[in-house]
């Protein structure tokens, strides 16, 4: 199976959420915005503190598949760890502008 090739931001985003809140939050333009169980967090504080409130759960992320539609990266994900209802597939929709994350959205 030939490797996944990812935009690079979603790369940088897929190895600053091992790293930490502040790490994840660099990845978004200053406007960016996060929407994830029906909750919306928008700029890098919100986004920051969206990330720090998950490091309780330990999880791993593996992309299986990328695709852009309409100008949106789409990345299914097997997500598995120690979260409620874990072991997962969901799928990342991406937003970019200028090399950074405008937007991204999490469906299951």
């Amino acid at each position: 199976m030939p490797a996944l090739t990812l935009p690079e931001p979603v790369a940088a985003y897929l190895a600053a959420d091992t790293h930490g809140p502040d790490e994840v939050a660099r990845c978004f333009t200053p406007q960016g915005v996060v929407r994830d169980m029906g909750l919306t967090y928008v700029g890098r504080e919100a986004i920051r503190a969206w990330k720090a409130a998950s490091t309780s759960y330990a999880y791993v992320v593996v992309p299986f598949s990328v695709e852009l539609i309409d100008g949106v990266h789409l990345v299914s994900c097997h997500v598995a760890g120690s979260f409620p209802g874990s072991h997962v597939d969901l799928t990342m929709r991406f937003r970019l502008e200028r090399g950074l994350i405008a937007s991204l959205e999490f469906t299951v």
